[in-house]
């Protein structure tokens, strides 16, 4: 089996868990932004990871705008969010991110990583006006989301990469 692994990653987490799969399968990492699709046709499998995003997956604008080209291959998505894992949150993720042609590609949730420190200011900025708004919450109540947002303290970094994430995406190779 031939592979190879397109990423997107805004804060270097997506990067480390395309790096441990390439470690394990040998399949190449490229940037999803630097991808060439007519590459793709030498192989088999495509791995596509992104960040969450606003409900998004970064990265998948690629897989959408070129699904067509890859009849035939093996296609899987994982993504990468600093929240705790959450059924009903990654479900409802699947379900925003994954309609007509991407219908039915299996997607996984790797546990990334969380800096205020190292986001862009816009990204900054938001997160501390969320964060103002969680804070009104009783801890007990949060969300597991919200819980992720609140346990790192602006200064702080939190990274939550764990390799073993990666190996419900190994077995589906």
């Amino acid at each position: 089996m031939s592979g190879i692994i397109l990423y997107k990653s805004k804060y270097g987490a997506t990067k480390k868990y395309a790096g441990w799969i390439s470690e394990r399968t040998g399949f190449p990492c490229v940037e999803t932004d630097k991808a060439d699709v007519k590459k793709l046709a030498e192989y088999d499998t495509v791995l596509l990871g992104g960040g969450i995003y606003a409900s998004g997956i970064a990265g998948l604008s690629f897989l959408k705008k070129n699904i067509g080209k890859l009849a035939g291959k093996k296609v899987i998505v994982f993504c990468c969010g600093a929240s705790p894992y959450e059924q009903k949150a990654f479900d409802a993720i699947v379900k925003y991110n994954f309609k007509d042609a991407l219908e039915g590609i299996p997607c996984f949730y790797c546990r990334g990583a969380f800096s205020m420190r190292d986001m862009t200011f816009k990204d900054r900025t938001l997160c501390r006006l969320l964060r103002k708004v969680v804070a009104k919450k009783k801890p007990e109540e949060y969300e597991p989301w919200e819980k992720g947002l609140m346990e790192v303290k602006e200064d702080e970094k939190g990274d939550w990469t764990d390799i073993s994430y990666i190996e419900p995406i190994i077995a589906a190779l």
